[in-house]
């Protein structure tokens, strides 16, 4: 009798390297998921409260979005896991077909360092909505993201503020591996969340060699970066990416948290990195900071009111094939919603075209020539 082959190890969710950069780290890959498949390196709209702002899903269905991101901690409070999941989870709730991310809500015990206490056991929050005392534990974030839905999950951690001690970051960092041990123990339907751990050490290459080192010891379907651009300096932000993306494991999806600047982008795709997300490119973009083929434009500018060009010449999304900037900066000079609208577009179809520009510059082998070319740009249109 032939005996049956076990079930691969994360039924559901598998990710493969397609192609490989010569010349740099860079890597084109695909991540299967349970709602879809996802081209690398990929860059997320987030979508903190089951909403990237402004937009709706056929917005990012239409802007090439496969995957999205939306928050733990944001949910938990309003409207509840327990809501979303009676609503038939956070893909029905939000109405988007295609993958799900959600933050463990680490980043807000980074955020809300005002209204937080840590200890072994978990964190305990004062709500940044009415005060309400609040406790999330590494098993009850893991209780609250598979009630939510969402296709990766990711393991509660601290992240620590960039001026921490080194006796602070590793006392830290221990902890966070703690509750990693505890998240994976946690982790009861494999068959429907893929799980990421989580890697810290500041700017510290010994401190992030031997986190990553603890982290990816746990065997996990991804892993990630944390702790980075978080107030370091460009230079700083590019060196501890390009040191700290290679120690997780080749064979999977690599993860940098929190970070959407243009030029992170290229540089964090060049050391390897495979999944990005960012808050900037929409809060940018309801400021009337927009980003370009040229550079940065912030369309409030005078100098716009009587331009009848399109945003960017080089761009195709709907509000640079359809409006001036003269428009657009009269939308954005009477606090028009519609102006949120069309800035928001603009700046994430601009995002995930720079990203589909890489994985294009990764199978033809130019990822290097692309980044010495992007660099070139100028940092605002003439």
């Amino acid at each position: 009798m032939t005996q049956a082959m076990p079930p691969p190890p994360f039924e559901g969710f598998r990710f493969e390297v397609l192609a490989e950069d010569s010349a740099t780290l860079a890597r084109r890959g695909r991540l299967h998921t349970p709602h879809g498949p996802v081209d690398t390196p990929v860059f997320m709209p987030v979508g903190t409260l089951a909403s990237v702002k402004a937009l709706g899903p056929d917005d990012l269905q239409r802007l090439g979005a496969q995957i999205v991101l939306a928050n733990t901690y944001h949910l938990m409070l309003r409207p509840g896991e327990a809501l979303v999941h009676k609503l038939g989870g956070l893909h029905r709730f939000m109405a988007y077909p295609g993958a799900l991310l959600t933050d463990s809500g680490g980043f807000q015990v980074y955020s809300l360092a005002q209204r937080r206490k840590i200890s072994e056991e978990g964190v305990h929050f004062a709500s940044h909505i009415d005060g309400k005392a609040l406790f999330l534990s590494p098993e009850g974030c893991m209780q609250v993201q598979q009630a939510l839905g969402a296709d990766i999950l990711m393991a509660f951690d601290e992240c620590p503020p960039l001026e921490a001690s080194e006796a602070y970051l590793e006392a830290s960092l221990a902890r966070t591996t703690r509750w990693l041990h505890r998240c994976h123990a946690a982790w009861t339907e494999r068959e429907r969340h893929a799980l990421f751990g989580i890697v810290q050490g500041g700017l510290s290459e010994a401190l992030r060699k031997r986190h990553a080192e603890e982290v990816c010891a746990v065997e996990l379907p991804g892993y990630a970066l944390g702790g980075f651009s978080v107030g370091e300096e460009t230079e700083a932000l590019h060196a501890g990416v390009a040191y700290a993306a290679p120690l997780l494991p080749r064979g999977k999806p690599r993860y940098l948290m929190g970070v959407g600047a243009p030029e992170d982008l290229v540089a964090g795709v060049a050391a390897g990195v495979d999944m990005f997300d960012c808050v900037l490119p929409t809060r940018c973009a309801r400021t009337g900071l927009l980003f370009t083929s040229e550079g940065k434009l912030n369309i409030r500018n005078a100098r716009y009111q009587e331009d009848e060009r399109p945003l960017d010449p080089c761009c195709e999304c709907f509000t640079c094939r359809t409006f001036s900037r003269a428009y657009l900066r009269h939308l954005f000079q009477n606090r028009e919603i519609l102006a949120l609208r069309l800035g928001s577009l603009h700046n994430l179809h601009f995002l995930l075209q720079l990203m589909a520009h890489m994985r294009t510059a990764i199978e033809a082998g130019r990822m290097e020539e692309f980044a010495k070319e992007f660099a070139k740009r100028p940092l605002s249109p003439p």
